[in-house]
């Protein structure tokens, strides 16, 4: 038999241990996130908003939505529909084209930094709303 007591387990190592590397490898680099749309919408949505110095109370009432909705689409935490985002766009004097154009320059402007070049001549300019299905 074996010279190990009852009630001791017996440790059959599945493989050879192996040397340890002398440094492990870097983790990846993450790469930069998208931005959500509903962030860059409102972030649009609060900057036109602080600009016009405005309460969040004065434009929801204005649009008719409730202010805690208001304030949790200008922190991107709802998904807004198109009727509120028309809504609260013409509260501040927007057109919803308006509203969506200079969220798509946010996104544009994003997308330049993310892979590290600015606007040239080759880049193709974007001034107005351009939807593709």
């Amino acid at each position: 038999m074996s010279n190990q007591a009852p009630h001791e387990a017996r440790v059959i190592p599945l493989r050879a241990p192996t040397a340890r590397p002398a440094a492990a490898p870097a983790p990846p680099v993450p790469a930069a996130r998208e931005p959500l749309w509903r962030d860059l919408v409102g972030d649009v949505l609060r900057r036109e908003r602080l600009a016009q110095e405005r309460t969040l109370k004065d434009v929801a009432d204005a649009a008719r939505i409730s202010m805690p909705y208001l304030s949790e689409v200008e922190r991107g935490r709802k998904e807004a529909s198109s009727e509120v985002l028309a809504a609260a766009a013409r509260a501040l004097g927007l057109g919803l084209g308006d509203l969506l154009s200079l969220a798509q320059g946010e996104l544009t402007r994003h997308s330049a930094r993310r892979h590290g070049r600015s606007r040239t001549a080759t880049t193709p300019s974007y001034d107005g709303l351009c939807l593709a299905a």
